[in-house]
């Protein structure tokens, strides 16, 4: 049996056979074709068969997750009748985002949402304050977020779908929450669909002899995505670690002698800054530009009272010339409203400043030179992360992919780490500059 769908076969019959086809089919007839995910759906976007407790869908991004969970809902809560629940039907549902955000905008709100794929005569209604979803046959489905676990704690559900499980804010808080609710009906069962990342949960996901575990890559689903988008991807991440991740739904593992370990930086993440007292952006400059270039790594850090460096955004550019990532800096600069943009000038030297004055002179500007080799550099950054010093706000997959992926071996075959070299430099004037203070000195004569 093909894994295209039967719509992709009907596509490909020829045009006199596909028009009588089609011809044959009443209104009604096209009306349920039209929300028919036997139809449309890929053989393997199928639900597994037998006795599971999870069903794990692992894969690339735009492989049609969202889709499948909204068609497995659609699945268990649509009876034959919009006024009657089809029998064992789940009472009550669990949705679990990142955030209530995600939630809204993806699994309900989204393309492939809840309200845009379920017919008419089933589509639930939203209730944005309750954060809750209702069937015309009363069924239930309730929005959680990863950010407050707690919210899972005490209610009941029968059936769960937990969407791109691998980015949530607390994971295994939020996860062990849901499991201990999930114990409504004969089956309680949960859908897990996420990108991959290397965390503790999806390993032992993958491990669990009741996990049914469906992998699949973006260009599985490539009838349904744009050219422009496909091209664009296949040149920019095809042959890197991240684009085995992000396209091919890999989950990688730590490279041997890399400074930096996926545990590592998932145990440095927080949701909330406190008050900080410095900020810088840094600047990693390309060489050239053009899509052939490397990347212009930009990063925004800053420093707490105490001393503790925070990751606050990664605003790394790729394929412009040398006014765009240097308006893409000064932006970032005054957005944060920050205390220093500090920029690398091994390749372009004075004209890296002249650039930066000629958008802003008012700028605070510090260049850098490397005079050691890039791991020796970043050696003592790695070290503030293992000290529990350094904190990243929020998940930065492209920058975390580099940084775990930086190694010697890997310097020496000639990978720029744009992203990681920026970061260096911005933690560096943060947290391992010496600054220079005013000091009362005794003279004795």
């Amino acid at each position: 049996m093909t894994a295209e769908s039967l719509a992709a076969q009907v596509a490909c019959l020829e045009s006199n056979d596909r028009s009588r086809l089609v011809a044959a089919l009443s209104d009604l007839d096209c009306e349920a074709l039209l929300h028919d995910w036997q139809f449309w759906g890929r053989r393997s976007q199928m639900p597994p068969i037998g006795d599971w407790f999870c069903w794990l869908v692992m894969a690339g991004r735009g492989f049609g997750k969202t889709r499948m969970g909204v068609e497995w809902l659609r699945s268990q809560v649509e009876g034959p009748s919009p006024l009657k629940a089809p029998k064992g039907a789940p009472e009550r549902i669990a949705l679990v985002a990142d955030s209530f955000l995600d939630g809204v905008q993806t699994m309900v709100e989204g393309e492939s949402g809840l309200m845009a794929c379920c017919p008419d005569a089933f589509r639930p209604h939203f209730e944005v304050s309750k954060k809750r979803l209702v069937w015309p046959n009363g069924i239930q489905a309730f929005l959680y977020s990863s950010e407050a676990p707690d919210q899972l704690r005490g209610p009941q559900h029968a059936l769960a779908w937990a969407d791109e499980i691998a980015k949530w804010s607390h994971v295994e808080e939020t996860w062990d929450n849901l499991l201990f609710g999930l114990r409504l009906g004969e089956q309680p069962r949960v859908m897990v669909t996420t990108t991959p990342r290397n965390i503790p949960l999806l390993r032992k996901l993958m491990e669990d002899e009741k996990v049914c575990v469906t992998r699949g890559n973006t260009y599985d689903n490539s009838a349904n995505l744009p050219d422009a988008f496909l091209a664009e991807i296949r040149q920019r991440y095809e042959g890197t670690r991240i684009g085995r991740q992000e396209l091919y739904g890999e989950l990688l593992i730590d490279i041997e002698g890399a400074l930096w370990s996926r545990d590592l930086l998932d145990g440095c993440r927080i949701a909330r800054l406190p008050e900080l007292s410095r900020i810088v952006v840094a600047v990693d400059p390309p060489v050239s530009s053009g899509p052939d270039a490397d990347q212009c790594g930009i990063i925004v850090a800053g420093r707490d009272l105490a001393g503790q460096g925070y990751v606050l955004r990664d605003e790394t550019i790729h394929g412009v010339g040398p006014l765009d990532w240097a308006s893409r800096a000064i932006k970032a600069y005054h957005e944060f409203n920050a205390d220093r943009l500090v920029a690398e000038v091994n390749n372009g030297g004075d004209l890296v400043e002249s650039l930066i004055r000629q958008i802003d002179p008012e700028v605070s500007y510090l260049p850098v030179r490397a005079s050691r080799g890039k791991t020796i550099r970043a050696e003592p950054v790695a070290a503030l992360y293992e000290q529990g010093r350094i904190f990243h706000h929020g998940i930065f997959p492209e920058l975390e992919e580099e940084m775990c992926g930086f190694s010697q071996t890997e310097v020496r075959k000639g990978k720029s780490p744009d992203r990681v070299d920026a970061l260096v430099w911005a933690l560096t004037d943060l947290l391992l500059r010496r600054e220079s203070r005013p000091r009362i000195r005794q003279i004795i004569y």
